[in-house]
């Protein structure tokens, strides 16, 4: 539901892995290297980063790094639609790999956490609730800073958020854009609209965009065939996976994997 850790000594950060939470790596003294799916990420004193669900994570090195980890579940947080526009908003936790590194107020955001541990620990009356608003109050904190900065307000409508996590908890499923309508009742052209606005491309193309992301994350870090991998993805067929991964990525499924995998 949520858990915090100390940075140091996380050994669960250790190797490659994969959680169904979001994460926010806090890092308050000395710096660390962590790897989010294809990207090298450096943090340094009084930053974080966060990273969405189902994101491949790891440290690639550690130089004295104090901080913390916090993890939450998306139905812990995400009680109605402002929690999960706000948990999405700026592109904080982001299905498009935006992840990047934010350098926040160190008083604020480690006083936060520090105080979310200890409800955590002690776990007095409505401790759920005192952790939820905090996390709330670290959002808005990194929202705060990233507009202070001069960066772009992305404030993305709960329908798209929500038919983004749809597509992503059933890769396997290779639900139509229609399908996937039917079950957040609304319509296609609404899905396509709201697409549009918020990614630039159709939900088609959404939908195509992240199942070439999960792609490239099993290829490089499940040790599985590439037939395994199309037929994870809901691909009956792994020759037209393999010409699907080529049309978007300019490599074969067989080609990427043998230069990424670990």
């Amino acid at each position: 539901m949520v858990q915090i850790f100390p940075l140091e000594g996380y050994q669960a950060l250790e190797k490659p892995r994969r959680v169904i939470k979001y994460v926010l790596v806090w890092c308050a003294s000395g710096d660390i290297t962590l790897t989010v799916d294809e990207g090298d990420f450096e943090l340094k004193e009084n930053s974080l980063i966060t990273i969405t669900s189902g994101q491949i994570h790891y440290l690639k090195s550690k130089n004295n790094a104090r901080g913390y980890v916090l993890e939450f579940t998306l139905d812990f947080f995400c009680k109605d639609d402002t929690d999960i526009e706000l948990i999405f908003h700026n592109g904080l936790f982001c299905h498009f790999s935006m992840n990047e590194v934010i350098p926040l107020d160190s008083d604020f955001i480690a006083g936060q956490l520090k105080l979310i541990k200890e409800e955590l620990n002690r776990q007095p009356y409505q401790y759920l609730i005192s952790v939820h608003s905090r996390i709330e109050l670290i959002l808005v904190e990194i929202n705060r800073t990233k507009v202070g900065r001069g960066g772009e307000v992305w404030k993305p409508e709960a329908l798209f958020l929500r038919f983004l996590e749809l597509v992503r908890a059933n890769y396997e499923k290779n639900y139509t854009v229609s399908q996937l309508a039917l079950m957040l009742r609304t319509t296609e052209a609404r899905l396509n609209e709201q697409a549009k606005l918020h990614a630039g491309k159709t939900a088609q193309n959404v939908i195509y965009g992240l199942t070439v992301s999960e792609a490239k994350r099993l290829l490089t870090y499940e040790n599985l065939t590439v037939k395994e991998v199309a037929y994870k993805l809901g691909f009956s067929d792994p020759f037209y996976f393999s010409n699907f991964f080529k049309k978007h990525t300019g490599k074969s499924p067989k080609a990427y994997q043998g230069e990424y995998a670990l």
